[in-house]
């Protein structure tokens, strides 16, 4: 049996549950209570139970990390304030002159953080389409350092074959960073399939339900998760109990939450790619989609992301789309239970250069909707109802 073969046989449900868990051990409590402390007593100096400051570790924080660690078959995970928090430790891995691939089409405060504040110290970003690993091996040279996918992107839901970047980073000597955060772990796990380091906006479906922004990293290498762990203690970028609690909460309804997302993805796809006032949908799970039999291949799901363009192709019609939903939101982010919609040129990646936003597909006609877990009947009327301002 493959090793992803394998991995799709395990019983993910439970994992979520209990992963990497143990009841507390001073009082038996089934969910590890929300430690707000910042400091521990100490018997005498140096000596104590494991944890002597906040920033360091947390016993709230650290159950989070080791059921991430768990659900990704890592062995050690990190949990940061937010995603953006966890692309700054993996970037402080690098040093001036190093070189970065990363795919072309990305979430636009990753792309902010590489060019506003990492090119500046001297670190050089290659953006490219991985559709194509040829144009990726096209790049390296003895300076690459690092290679970052995300997979599938965001928005456009392309598809970045993970053990193709793998072997090319692994015989460029360079880390694979891949962000996970639209697939997660029950869809998909990088490190099985040659990842060194996952990423994940916790924010959005591990936490599950708009309540909270957390960022995490998971690895299956001892001397990087001390690196990332010396970063993460060093530059203080971590979240608090509260936030740690909210999202080992969500981890526990994360393949029932991601069953419903897809279901009703499904659902709407089927009816937005007949539907007469949408130019093209963007979903993996199309057979349509070039990376359809990718995806079937590599995830266990097609997730529950849509990116649709209207037709016409244009600004206005797009904002007239989004400002007449009535379930779905009008709202950054995405993975909640609720339905979000966004207009992508205009929210999420304003800050990609319009011709490059282009480039990549994102267009002022793009719209993106995070499909929530509300009944599917009221999202297609939505859907109707909102789309009829363009018929």
């Amino acid at each position: 049996m493959s090793e992803f073969a394998a991995m799709k046989n395990q019983n993910f449900g439970t994992l979520a549950i209990h992963g990497g868990q143990e009841p507390d051990p001073s009082t038996g409590a089934v969910m590890p209570p929300i430690y707000q402390t910042s400091t521990y007593v100490q018997t005498s100096p140096g000596q104590h139970k494991g944890y002597e400051y906040s920033r360091t570790l947390n016993p709230t924080r650290h159950a989070l990390e080791k059921a991430l660690a768990s659900i990704e078959l890592g062995s050690h995970g990190l949990a940061f304030g937010s995603g953006l928090a966890a692309v700054d430790a993996c970037m402080k891995l690098l040093k001036p002159g190093d070189e970065v691939i990363s795919c072309s089409d990305l979430y636009g405060g990753t792309y902010r953080q590489f060019v506003k504040i990492y090119e500046p110290f001297g670190i050089q970003f290659h953006f490219v389409d991985m559709d194509s690993p040829e144009q990726v091996t096209s790049l390296v040279n003895e300076r690459t350092a690092m290679i970052w996918a995300e997979t599938p992107t965001n928005p456009m839901l392309n598809v970045i074959d993970i053990p193709a970047m793998a072997t090319i980073a692994q015989a460029a000597d360079a880390l694979l960073v891949v962000d996970n955060t639209f697939a997660t772990p029950y869809l998909q796990q990088p490190l099985t399939l040659g990842a060194d380091i996952v990423l994940h906006s916790a924010t959005k479906y591990l936490g599950g339900h708009s309540d909270v922004v957390l960022g995490a990293l998971v690895v299956k290498n001892d001397d990087l998760a001390a690196r990332l762990a010396f970063i993460q203690n060093a530059t203080g970028a971590i979240c608090g109990p509260m936030d740690s609690f909210l999202v080992l909460r969500g981890i526990k309804t994360l393949h029932v939450r991601m069953d419903r997302h897809m279901s009703n993805a499904k659902a709407l796809v089927a009816h937005l790619n007949e539907h007469p006032a949408v130019e093209k949908v963007f979903y993996p799970g199309l057979e349509s989609h070039p990376g359809h039999a990718l995806a079937t291949r590599q995830m266990r799901g097609y997730g529950g992301m849509i990116s649709f363009v209207v037709k016409g192709d244009n600004h206005e019609d797009a904002v007239s789309v989004v400002s007449a939903f009535k379930v779905f939101t009008l709202a950054e982010s995405l993975g909640g239970v609720e339905s979000l919609a966004g207009h992508p040129a205009s929210m999420t990646h304003a800050s990609i250069p319009k011709a490059q936003r282009e480039a990549t597909g994102v267009t002022d006609g793009l719209i993106r909707l995070s499909v929530g877990i509300e009944d599917i009947q009221d999202l297609l009327h939505d859907v109707d109802s909102s789309l009829s301002v363009l018929l």
